[in-house]
């Protein structure tokens, strides 16, 4: 099983039927949220709207409540009755519960509490986990504190430790990792800053919650032309080098050209 939506996935309520076409339209893939996004007197209803939605499985998650709760069940039910197989599970911190999920789904864990960070390791290592996400916000309540974000905007050491560890969970089983959404939709240039470094860094897709995000976070996952000239240029300067050799003045081994893969890879996705 392959992960390859991205790199901006848009957030949709599952109560709003009457955006689930837009937000595909707009992002690389649509999460349609029946978990915080939806009220408890709405999520009968908004579970109905998904069962009569008819759009691209491919191209769709469905945020389902977290395995804890009574919700869980219908959410599951209710997807039984669609062609959509690729759920994110809120708040994900039992590996064995997800791992008995019915096979028929590929899930999309969502590391968001203490808990669920600490077992990330362990839930990216089960077959019918395709990607891990984290969460900020529900992590740092989980912890009894009140903000993930420092006064200047920026990530408290809690937060980046979690986005790190999910991370290196993912990419150590081959997993795709998934960016947290940013909250503030108007702070465009620190979403730009923090989408440039989830790109660098190795995560496959931002998660957003306004249209508006999902331009800035393709414009940062996407390669200026002087490092897609780059990468073209030292792989073909790799053809018939063996092992250690030279470009533009650094030294290249295999580890650089899997970066410059990697790069052409995003400038073409």
């Amino acid at each position: 099983m392959r992960f390859d939506l991205g790199p901006a996935l848009l957030f949709c309520p599952a109560d709003r039927p009457e955006r689930y076409a837009k937000a595909l339209e707009r992002a690389d893939g649509v999460i349609l949220d029946l978990e915080d996004a939806v009220a408890p007197a709405d999520k009968t209803a908004a579970r109905g709207h998904v069962i009569e939605s008819e759009l691209d499985p491919e191209r769709v998650i469905v945020r389902v409540n977290p395995p804890e709760t009574d919700a869980f069940a219908a959410d599951l039910s209710t997807l039984s009755q669609t062609d959509y197989r690729r759920i994110m599970v809120a708040k994900a911190q039992s590996p064995k519960r997800i791992g008995r999920l019915d096979a028929r789904f590929e899930v999309v864990a969502l590391c968001e509490t203490a808990k669920g960070v600490a077992q990330a390791d362990r839930i990216a290592a089960l077959d019918n986990v395709v990607a891990l996400m984290w969460g900020a916000e529900d992590l740092v309540a989980s912890l009894g504190g009140t903000s993930s974000r420092k006064p200047n905007g920026r990530y408290r050491d809690i937060a980046r430790y979690a986005r790190s560890r999910v991370l290196l969970a993912a990419g150590a089983r081959g997993k795709a990792a998934v960016d947290a959404v940013h909250l503030d939709i108007d702070d465009t240039k620190r979403l730009a800053v923090e989408a440039a470094d989830a790109a660098a860094s190795g995560f496959r897709a931002t998660a957003c919650i306004h249209p508006s995000q999902v331009p800035v976070i393709r414009a940062a996952y996407r390669p200026d032309e002087r490092t897609v000239a780059w990468a073209r240029g030292v792989l073909h300067a790799a053809t018939g080098e063996r092992g250690v050799f030279s470009y533009q003045g650094a030294m290249v081994d295999e580890p650089v050209l899997r970066h410059a893969r990697s790069v052409l890879s995003r400038a073409s996705g």
